[in-house]
């Protein structure tokens, strides 16, 4: 099975602490996405995750709230228990931790922390979805040289 490395969004949309509700909302509309990781410092490449808001945080959280989407940033609700994985681990290891985590994101991180991706619930749900079509097809063949064989 695919690393989770290898499934990944390879380029997922960040924000630093210090963005805005109001500018995190039009980022995620700009990029067809439903949350931005949260990082500290950018500079070099170097980004390090921190947290994550979702469009329901946004909802739920500010707006519904009626708190100032233009005042209160990404850090002030970003969930502060960021739950990553990393890149070397498989597709079962995340929905496993996704499960135990109830999260349906996961940053995905190399050895020393730093970000390299986004892996969704969907994402894993499109390479299960494969491996149990590629396991039906082996039955299907094994049956197949079975009554060949038997002729």
């Amino acid at each position: 099975m695919a690393t989770v490395g290898e499934i990944c969004m390879r380029d997922p949309v960040i924000a630093l602490r210090e963005t805005t509700a109001a500018a995190a909302a039009k980022i995620m509309r700009e990029n067809h996405v439903g949350s931005v990781i949260v990082v500290d410092r950018m500079d070099e490449g170097l980004r390090l995750p921190v947290g994550i808001v979702t469009d329901r945080d946004l909802v739920v959280e500010v707006l519904a709230t009626g708190l100032d989407p233009e005042t209160i940033t990404v850090g002030d609700i970003m969930d502060p228990s960021l739950v990553t994985i990393a890149a070397r681990n498989d597709a079962t290891s995340a929905v496993h931790l996704m499960r135990v985590k109830a999260v349906r994101r996961l940053p995905v991180v190399n050895d020393e922390g730093r970000l390299l991706g986004l892996v969704s619930f969907d994402d894993l749900l499109d390479v299960i979805t494969e491996e149990l079509q590629n396991l039906a097809e082996t039955s299907r063949l094994e049956q197949s040289r079975e009554a060949r064989q038997r002729r």
